[in-house]
């Protein structure tokens, strides 16, 4: 049965080949390079299918006015409903009751466990981050509401102090640049590559949350965007050193547009990126009717699964 690794990167749209104004036509990434056989994370880039890899653009603005935001945004790729459409907005950052209920009503972790899978949230989370949460100072996001929903634990600094989850940043350098938070294991990007490579081969479905792109849109830094982008780069190079050959499928994109354009600090209605690596196969059976942000959930059950969410498992 492959396996999936859903990497989110938070913010981050296809847009015009400009290095004067998208960080991602501008940063240094040879192992995105390499993947998509010479082309950028750009919107002239898609549609693409290569030996390794795939690109799409996908549809973030589900037909609903106004500008995407993290919380429908994320609820669409994680349930395959139309949530702006449902709630009759564009709705963020932290998703309302309305959002969250849908969110707890069925996701995809759920999924994967009703069907007898594996899933994990690779994410390490510092103490003061529970603390919040059991507060009420601090709501969940989406990416981890599906997760306990779900009945997953988050993972925790133990969790990452064991090697057993990551930090945001990949690396562990920014969790240890936070006053207070535990100690935390330091990798290159190309070791947490490989590490997050590994972990993820352990469960059925493994998902990622950076949010740190979007966080970067929003500053509207520059130099910040393109040391983020290619400090990733060097992840994603780790990931596909250890994935390259192998059977399961990775999957990159994004809720909504942002970092993409660094003329607005605010999000896009740009499209968003599906990248696939993994099995040429796989990613042409993955991408089949992978149009806007509801058509990852029934495109990551039948990767796993081998059917459709209304259908019985193989």
């Amino acid at each position: 049965m492959p396996r999936v690794l859903f990497l989110f990167l938070d913010g981050v749209g296809l847009a015009d080949d400009n290095p004067r104004l998208n960080p991602l036509a501008a940063a240094s990434m040879p192992a995105l390079s390499e993947a998509l056989e010479g082309r950028r994370l750009v919107r002239d880039a898609a549609p693409f299918e290569g030996a390794l890899a795939t690109l799409l653009a996908v549809d973030a603005c589900l037909a609903v006015d106004g500008y995407p935001q993290s919380a429908t945004g994320q609820a669409a790729i994680l349930t395959g409903r139309n949530v702006p459409a449902e709630i009759g907005e564009h709705y963020g950052p932290k998703p309302n009751p309305a959002v969250a209920a849908i969110v707890q009503e069925g996701n995809l972790f759920m999924e994967v466990l009703r069907r007898g899978g594996r899933a994990a949230l690779l994410n390490a989370y510092p103490p003061r981050y529970f603390e919040y949460i059991e507060s009420r100072r601090r709501l969940y996001s989406c990416i981890p509401l599906a997760a306990t929903a779900a009945g997953l634990a988050l993972r925790t600094a133990d969790d990452l102090q064991h090697e057993r989850a990551l930090s945001a940043d990949f690396t562990g350098e920014g969790w240890a640049l936070q006053p207070g938070f535990p100690p935390s294991p330091i990798y290159s990007p190309a070791e947490a590559g490989r590490r997050l490579g590994g972990l993820a081969a352990e469960v059925d479905l493994a998902w990622f949350d950076f949010w740190a792109s979007d966080y970067a849109g929003h500053k509207g830094d520059w130099g910040m965007s393109l040391t983020l982008l290619e400090s990733f780069d060097g992840v994603l190079g780790g990931l596909i050193e250890v994935s390259r050959g192998g059977s399961d499928l990775v999957v990159l994109t994004s809720d909504h547009g942002n970092l993409e354009d660094s003329g607005r600090r605010g999000h896009t209605r740009n499209p968003v990126p599906a990248l696939l690596i993994g099995p040429l196969e796989s990613r042409q059976e993955f991408a089949r009717n992978l149009k806007d942000l509801t058509g990852f959930y029934p495109a990551v059950v039948r990767a796993i699964f081998g059917t459709d969410p209304d259908e019985a498992p193989n």
